[in-house]
């Protein structure tokens, strides 16, 4: 079985070492040739907001998968998910979300299947075979 292929994808963690090591993984399983990285939900939906923007120009900017954590300071992910569902149909359906997390609150799980986005939920850290096992 071939790994999944993705044009963009964004890592949505405020821990940088979180970061850093699932941007590691995603680079070592080649799933992707472009990733996003923001230690914020708030600079995420900015972002997001402003390719929106500019899409027309550049289509292909978008990230198809979205690794988003829980837990986080300001905006946290469910924050992100409300947000995220204020932007364009194109977008959301584009967009695939992962949610990314150590929680082991079955609340936290079950909460994410609220969202109609969402598309799986993993637990930290990504492993080469969360990741070739993925297809969103």
């Amino acid at each position: 079985m071939t790994t999944k292929k993705y044009q963009n994808v964004m890592l949505i963690d405020d821990n940088e070492i979180d970061n850093l090591i699932n941007q590691k993984m995603i680079e070592a399983a080649g799933i992707t040739e472009t990733i996003f990285t923001h230690s914020g939900a708030k600079s995420a939906i900015e972002f997001l907001r402003n390719i929106e923007k500019i899409m027309r120009k550049s289509p292909n900017v978008l990230p198809q998968v979205i690794f988003l954590d829980i837990d986080m300071p300001l905006m946290d992910g469910f924050q992100f998910l409300d947000q995220f569902d204020k932007l364009s149909t194109e977008t959301k359906n584009y967009c695939k979300i992962v949610m990314l997390t150590s929680s082991i609150n079955p609340q936290d799980l079950n909460k994410s299947k609220t969202y109609e986005y969402v598309r799986k939920f993993l637990n930290k850290p990504l492993t080469q075979e969360s990741l070739k096992n993925l297809d969103v």
